[in-house]
């Protein structure tokens, strides 16, 4: 029976953060949403909709140069269809980000129009951003700015405190820090998030990782198994099993000639993230 991961994880700062949106969402004309189109769904704080509630949302699919451009647009619709607008952009490129000015501007039309209705057509826009650790928040902050305005990384929970940043066009930018929620329900939602990163890495058991991750790609992208670590008869393996065939096709050993399916582990997960294993969506979308 394959081992299934227990992920939970909600330490102090994470408190502090819903406390700080909680208490500044009454400064903001409407929010911004970030997700990972890896995993746009798993990657949404179903809290955000509770803590924000009335505010007009944009959800900005980042990371679609990983996404699998197949699903991708599905998910755009599914969002869509829940009345929030969408963008698709790659922050490490910049692409889609430059079209954001204009897609609050759309979002917001009817207070603009109130603004101007008042005499105050040059009022400016404001916006908090939010978002799961490791999104690529504060990078699509700095592009958005044109600078380096909030702190970017690739480990989660760096942005701490509050920030107000003027992104141009007459919006200006509330940043807040990575946000996750106490409990994940769905232990599926736990993993994706834990398989690209949103989890910090030294709370996880990195072997039943790898295994969980290596039966959601034989379910999901089985060519590229076949494709990166040569496994052309995945189906009705174990996870760990994959693992193995994937570190006896790399060679990778222990004192002994023991297989190390650890070192495996940490270079699927490293591959996963960094593209290596092609574009991928691990959430499967709704029917819209």
């Amino acid at each position: 029976m394959e081992e299934e991961l227990s992920i939970q994880w909600f330490p102090g700062h994470m408190a502090r953060a819903r406390r700080m949106v909680t208490e500044n969402v009454k400064l903001v004309d409407a929010v911004c949403e970030i997700v990972d189109a890896r995993v746009p769904q798993s990657s949404r704080n179903p809290e955000l909709g509770v803590l924000t509630a009335g505010k007009p949302r944009i959800v900005i699919l980042n990371r679609v140069d990983q996404a699998d451009p197949a699903v991708t647009p599905k998910w755009s619709a599914a969002i869509r269809a829940e009345g929030a607008l969408t963008l698709e952009t790659d922050c490490r490129s910049g692409k889609g980000v430059g079209a954001f000015p204009g897609a609050v501007r759309e979002l917001l039309k009817e207070r603009l129009q109130y603004f101007k209705s008042r005499g105050q057509s040059g009022a400016v826009l404001r916006v908090m951003v939010l978002g799961i650790p490791n999104v690529g928040k504060s990078s699509f902050i700095n592009r958005v700015a044109g600078r380096r305005a909030a702190e970017a990384s690739n480990r989660p929970g760096v942005t701490r405190g509050k920030q107000w940043i003027n992104a141009g066009n007459g919006v200006e930018l509330l940043d807040t820090p990575g946000l996750l929620w106490p409990k994940f329900e769905d232990k599926t939602v736990g993993e994706n998030l834990a398989f690209t990163g949103a989890v910090r890495d030294e709370v996880l058991d990195t072997e039943t990782l790898g295994a969980r991750l290596m039966i959601r790609l034989a379910e999901l992208y089985p060519s590229r198994l076949s494709e990166r670590y040569g496994i052309s008869d995945a189906p009705g393996r174990t996870g760990f099993e994959l693992l193995e065939l994937a570190a006896r096709r790399r060679g990778f050993l222990v004192s002994g000639g023991e297989l190390d399916t650890e070192r495996m582990a940490k270079v699927l997960l490293d591959e996963l993230r960094g593209g290596k294993l092609g574009r991928i969506t691990l959430d499967v979308p709704p029917e819209v």
